[in-house]
């Protein structure tokens, strides 16, 4: 019994460090250039997914999707290909207007 009461609160505090120490992870855009083969945006899907991202969104109009990353695994990205670098962006909503509060 003794043995338990130490080991429960133990094993919490390593739950506890673990998870703080994930990298902070953020929502992106990544697209590449149109010439781009298809192999080379899913090998960057593959290794987001392997590292613990996670793909948010394909598109077919543009070559790219839309993931949430740690900077690291977006570093990885960089440097699959020599000739067809992705562009990141930040993923957020964009307005063209600024919206006026509705009036009561």
């Amino acid at each position: 019994m003794r043995v338990f009461n130490i080991l429960v609160p133990l094993f919490g505090l390593v739950a506890i460090s673990s998870a703080t120490l994930a990298p902070a992870q953020r929502q992106v855009l990544v697209t590449y250039p149109a010439d781009t083969p298809s192999s080379i945006l899913q090998e960057a899907k593959e290794v987001i997914v392997a590292a613990g991202g996670k793909i948010t969104e394909e598109y077919t109009l543009i070559k790219g999707f839309a993931a949430t990353v740690s900077n690291e695994i977006l570093n990885s990205v960089h440097t699959l290909s020599q000739s067809h670098k992705p562009t990141v962006e930040d993923d957020g909503t964009v307005r063209i207007q600024q919206q006026e509060p509705l009036e009561q």
